[in-house]
């Protein structure tokens, strides 16, 4: 073969192989789906596909977190009067709260005398309770305090002192043993006090040694009644 068709031969493969191994456009029906065709799971970002979950530590493996233990409730206020300090006594009149009380322990009385008391005013009949444990001293009918306990504490530091009594509670006796809150008596107006104002006097005095009933120092029931001090 001649060098001039040798040459125009090798031109001819030349074009043939470019045409065949170069880049092609691609084809009209496959083209790369737009980025807003994609679902919103294929357009996610990698890192969030693939981020690992965070282990457990070993010591929790295959354990349920315990719940967080409740809070402790908080303890109730002991309403003014009850029992919960040294020295509480318990209002002894029936019904009355500790809001209703009055200090009248300075108040003047006749013959220049000072109360050294407190009046519960109530109806008449209302009940009296004994504000403590303890025994009945005396039952005595005077001409001030008309119909009257005396009631000893335990330990005999204390006396108190309950007067105008309408009439005693049944079976009432004097070294009778009392609980607190029972029934000793009932409000009324006997002795010097007004028929038109039935009320309970009632007085605490500290003993002496000799433990006489009718004699002690006289302490202030107002703040003792109401709980905002024990007896001293």
């Amino acid at each position: 073969m001649s060098l001039p068709k040798l040459l125009a031969l090798g031109l001819v493969i030349g074009v043939v192989g470019w045409w065949w191994l170069g880049p092609r456009a691609p084809s009209p029906g496959l083209a790369a789906p737009a980025a807003s065709a994609l679902p919103a799971a294929a357009r996610a970002e990698p890192a969030a596909l693939t981020a690992p979950a965070r282990a457990l530590p070993a010591a929790m493996a295959g354990t349920t977190p315990a719940s967080p233990a409740p809070a402790p409730a908080a303890p109730l206020a002991a309403p003014a009067g009850s029992p919960g300090g040294a020295g509480a006594l318990l209002l002894p009149v029936q019904g009355i709260g500790a809001a209703q009380l009055q200090d009248t322990f300075t108040d003047a009385r006749s013959e220049g005398r000072v109360h050294d008391a407190i009046d519960i005013l109530a109806p008449a009949g209302t009940p009296v309770l004994a504000v403590a444990d303890g025994t009945i001293e005396k039952l005595f009918d005077s001409d001030r305090g008309g119909l009257t306990v005396y009631q000893f504490e335990p330990g005999g530091r204390y006396c108190y002192y309950y007067a105008h009594l309408q009439r005693y509670a049944d079976g009432l006796a004097e070294k009778q043993a009392v609980t607190r809150g029972q029934v000793i008596g009932y409000v009324g107006s006997t002795g010097n006090a007004s028929p038109e104002a039935p009320h309970l006097h009632f007085e605490i005095h500290r003993l002496g040694p000799e433990k006489q009933w009718w004699k002690g120092e006289s302490l202030n029931p107002y703040p003792v009644l109401r709980g905002d001090q024990g007896l001293p």
